[in-house]
């Protein structure tokens, strides 16, 4: 459990949305049905009037006979008349041409508003041009008209005041996770460090009704790399209504660790039939239930119900520790090493899973991690054992450093993000990361350039030509309860605690 102290794109998301990809391999398919239809029915048409009489002779037993049947006197007499025309139809394949050609506007419609819901405006615009005809289209040319003037009203986001906001996993059940509050310090910790789903739906439809639009940490910093293979950083730019304001989402140790066990949280990460990341539940009688019961697929959900509450497709960051596997799967060599000092927590689960395969379980891992990850969310490094950089050696850092190099990045990809556990960091905010500080060159040189800390304040972002930084404010909890009662006032600028706070909350213990 973290004890958080108070220490203080540009990669623009270019996944489009599973439903309009979902239309748009529709679209291919009835595209390619009817080019195929249409070479069919041109082949037999061909082949018909190959087979249609001429009216030429032909020689039967030396007699000339005329395969055309000759007029009657009707028709003699009717022959000098004007032919009657026969009316104008729609043909079969004309009619299919047609449905498709009004199936590729609607779904270029439905994507450019989709693109303009999460302020690209650019590229809402060239997705109607790429719509053959557009300019002679008067709803098509109005939505570019639209598009512009939308852009054109957007005014850059001051960078420097962009807050950021995490949370752990969320509680599905507090009546159970909170349990005990004078007899388990484990419930205390729960109640403390945990929000609940309630909790979390309340902020996030909150956030959104006063303006909060969902921006992903690289938005922040336009990323460059010079001619000897550096990394630069300079501020991003983020162009959105002057209604709206940016922040930043990450959630720290989505791994569920064994220590989660009957607490009433999620189990694990898991995908439903339609490959989208959902959470794994186990119920108090024991069954197993997948549904939303974590920040990645709430947020899944809310975005795709309101789109315009996240910039351009952006999702958190999900900063993973190692030593107990990520979401929920135990991927950690030492499930299979099983070392002396292996803890009493893993030596368990193991005892119950007889049949365990860390091959088997890594690949799951690395099957939910890419359908998150094609939502649009990032992965960071939470350190592999949840460590104090500010305390330990470098030594120890190197070696942890490695761990999760070995174990996580192969299943997550590689990051270039390290968002540190128990709100340590590797300097004083207002003293930054200097040449001399061995720990920052040492992470720096392992490839990362981004790192973020827990700090109380409503912004604290640290932008230089090697490096981002950024603080973190944590919406756990013990902020929601204290700010609820009015003791503290570190989070009415996002929400009132006092609407927010799950009723089913018991009064939070001091932090010691």
């Amino acid at each position: 459990m973290e004890n958080h102290q108070d220490t203080s794109k540009k990669r623009i998301n270019k996944e489009q949305s599973r439903k309009y990809m979902q239309r748009k391999r529709y679209m291919q398919k009835r595209l390619i049905k009817t080019f195929g239809l249409l070479l069919v029915i041109t082949a037999i048409g061909v082949t018909a009037a190959a087979l249609v009489p001429k009216g030429n002779k032909s020689s039967n037993q030396g007699e000339s006979i005329e395969t055309g049947a000759k007029p009657t006197v009707k028709d003699e007499e009717s022959k000098d008349l004007p032919a009657k025309q026969p009316e104008e139809q729609v043909k079969p394949q004309d009619k299919e041409e047609q449905e498709d050609n009004t199936d590729v506007r609607a779904a270029v419609l439905e994507q450019a508003e989709l693109l303009a819901a999460g302020y690209d405006y650019d590229s809402a615009i060239e997705t109607v041009k790429s719509y053959e005809g557009y300019e002679r289209d008067s709803e098509l040319t109005a939505k570019i008209t639209d598009y512009e003037n939308k852009k054109a009203a957007c005014v850059p986001v001051d960078i420097d005041k962009v807050t950021h906001v995490f949370y752990h996993s969320l509680v599905v059940d507090p009546e159970l996770c909170f349990a005990d509050q004078e007899t388990n310090p484990q419930a205390v910790g729960n109640n403390q460090w945990m929000t609940t789903i309630e909790e979390f739906n309340k902020i996030t439809q909150i956030m959104y009704d006063k303006g909060y639009v969902l921006v992903d940490l690289h938005d922040m910093v336009k990323e460059t790399t010079d001619e000897n293979g550096n990394v630069r950083f300079e501020k991003g730019e983020i162009m959105l209504p002057p209604d709206k304001k940016a922040f930043v989402l990450s959630v720290d140790d989505l791994s569920y660790y064994h220590s989660y066990d009957g607490y009433g949280y999620a189990s694990k990460m898991v995908l439903d039939e339609n490959g989208k990341p959902k959470c794994e539940y186990i119920q108090r009688d024991g069954t197993t239930v997948v549904g939303d019961y974590d920040v990645v697929p709430l947020m899944n959900k809310f975005i795709e119900e309101h789109p315009d509450a996240s910039y351009r497709g952006a999702r958190g960051t999900i900063a993973l520790t190692g030593y107990n596997g990520i979401l929920g799967y135990r991927t950690d060599i030492t499930y299979q090493t099983v070392p002396e000092d292996i803890d009493t927590d893993k030596r368990k689960w193991l005892e119950n899973h007889p049949d365990f395969d860390l091959e088997k379980e890594r690949a799951e891992a690395k099957k939910v991690a890419e359908a998150i990850k094609a939502e649009g969310w990032k992965f960071a490094s939470h350190t592999w054992g949840h460590l104090k950089v500010g305390e330990a050696s470098l030594e120890r850092l190197k070696a942890d450093t490695q761990k999760w190099k070995e174990n996580v990045e192969p299943l997550v990809g590689s990051t270039d993000t390290i968002i540190f556990a128990h709100g340590q960091d590797l300097a004083e905010w207002t003293v930054g990361y200097t040449p001399d500080n061995e720990k920052y060159n040492y992470l720096k040189e392992q490839g990362f350039h981004i790192y973020c800390n827990v700090d109380s304040q409503q912004y604290a972002v640290q932008v230089t030509d090697t490096y981002f930084r950024q603080g973190r404010r944590n919406l756990d909890g013990y902020r929601i309860y204290f700010n609820s009662i009015g003791e503290m006032d570190s989070l009415s600028d996002l929400f009132n605690a006092s609407e927010v706070i799950d009723p089913k909350r018991p009064p939070v213990p001091r932090l010691k």
